[in-house]
């Protein structure tokens, strides 16, 4: 199968330089290559392995400062809230 290197750069909007075209055909074929090659996989082959379970930490609430703390390292503060720049116009 021959991969049109420019019509994907076209679609996706990518700028290639000419002297490159080649070499990221040849990397893309070999990538459809690899795929093609993969193993299939069968029924619930790709559900979770229930030999190995994951077991997660428990959630714990650790105390940390309070807003009023917090506040008072602003260096400008409104409605109880941080007042920041404005970075979007």
């Amino acid at each position: 199968m021959k991969i049109d290197i420019r019509h994907i750069a076209k679609l996706s909007k990518l700028s290639i330089p000419e002297d490159q075209i080649e070499r990221f055909e040849e990397e893309m074929q070999a990538i459809l290559s690899m795929v093609e090659h993969l193993p299939e996989l069968e029924g619930s082959a790709i559900a979770v392995d229930t030999e190995n379970t994951m077991e997660l930490r428990e959630d714990t609430v650790i105390p940390s400062a309070s807003r009023e703390d917090m506040l008072l390292n602003a260096p400008q503060v409104a409605a109880g809230c941080i007042v920041m720049p404005k970075v979007v116009e």
